[in-house]
């Protein structure tokens, strides 16, 4: 792969970037100051042939159409909703992601969400760092993650794996999916207002698309409920960020545990303050197994883009 010229588009993974610097002819998209990025894309256009974004960075029409030698974006993420799949089609720009690795990882976070927002297991941290559990005795009681009716929107990869690790816990799973599944334990509802409404913790696992922004609104959050909770690890966009601050701050809403934010890096501030919500920084994937698993899977697509072999994991 000497001769692929890859454009990184930000600093992701040490492992992925030393590897494409060994094996390829690496442009660092970050080295160049962010007015002045027009100009490096255009200094650099004839030599890009690759280009690898991420989960917070993406390819958008104007860098693709930037880049006239571009062959083939390979994403460091099983999510391509920053990828202009559009632009790729037009040109024939192949596209990869890296799905299945990442799977036991995300569904792992998921249930460690859903336990840590059901029996406060951040607040109890700060009430022992305080001193309060000398000073004001035991802590509040919570309520159990065992048996409780989980809801699955979206039974892919993911979901599925959260439903398989759910039902190690006894709890009763259902779940909304474009189509009905050949899983005949799991209830189906054909509307996410149903199937929020007959769970107590329901689970984001969809992919992004135009049919899923914003599908947990306010109808779906209410039908949650006061005492459900809303725990999501696929993308921010799927909730209705404003309405879900509104619901838990009126308790409508019991809780919610947020992997992923509409604007990442930034998660509303207002969310900060609440102690019925469990936050981290979209994390889901970020262990080192599975983040050097995804960078070889990279790598592995561009090599077999360069050698033109089949991709490994191709979306278009």
């Amino acid at each position: 792969m000497d001769s692929l010229g890859v454009l990184l588009v930000a600093p992701m993974n040490a492992y992925l970037e030393q590897e494409l610097d060994r094996r390829c002819r690496l442009f660092r998209l970050w080295e160049s100051p962010a007015d002045r990025r027009d100009d490096y894309l255009r200094a650099h256009a004839s030599s890009i042939r690759a280009v690898v974004p991420y989960a917070l960075q993406g390819v958008d029409a104007a860098m693709i159409d930037a880049l006239p030698s571009l062959e083939i974006v390979s994403s460091f993420s099983v999510g391509i909703d920053r990828v202009d799949l559009d632009a790729c089609l037009r040109r024939g720009v192949r596209v990869t992601n890296t799905p299945d690795v990442l799977t036991d990882d995300v569904a792992d976070l998921a249930v460690g969400l859903a336990i840590a927002a059901l029996r406060k297991i951040p607040q109890a941290d700060r009430y022992v760092r305080a001193g309060k559990w000398k000073s004001k005795g035991d802590f509040t009681l919570t309520t159990r993650f065992s048996g409780k009716r989980v809801g699955i929107l979206g039974l892919g990869r993911i979901g599925l794996a959260v439903a398989k690790r759910a039902e190690a816990f006894d709890c009763p799973i259902s779940y909304h999916s474009r189509s009905e599944k050949p899983f005949p334990k799991y209830k189906f509802y054909p509307n996410v207002v149903d199937l929020a409404a007959n769970c107590d913790v329901l689970v984001v696992a969809c992919s992004l698309n135009p049919e899923t922004r914003h599908i947990v609104n306010r109808k779906v959050i209410d039908a949650l409920g006061p005492e459900g909770v809303l725990i999501n690890i696929a993308r921010g966009a799927h909730v209705d960020e404003p309405e879900l601050i509104s619901a838990l701050l009126e308790k409508r809403l019991g809780g919610a545990g947020l992997d992923v934010f509409e604007d990442e890096p930034f998660a509303p501030e207002q969310l900060f303050e609440l102690d019925n919500v469990v936050l981290v920084p979209h994390v889901g994937s970020d262990t080192e197994e599975t983040c050097w698993a995804m960078a070889d899977l990279v790598l592995q697509n561009l090599e077999a883009h360069a050698l033109n072999q089949p991709l490994l994991t191709p979306v278009i």
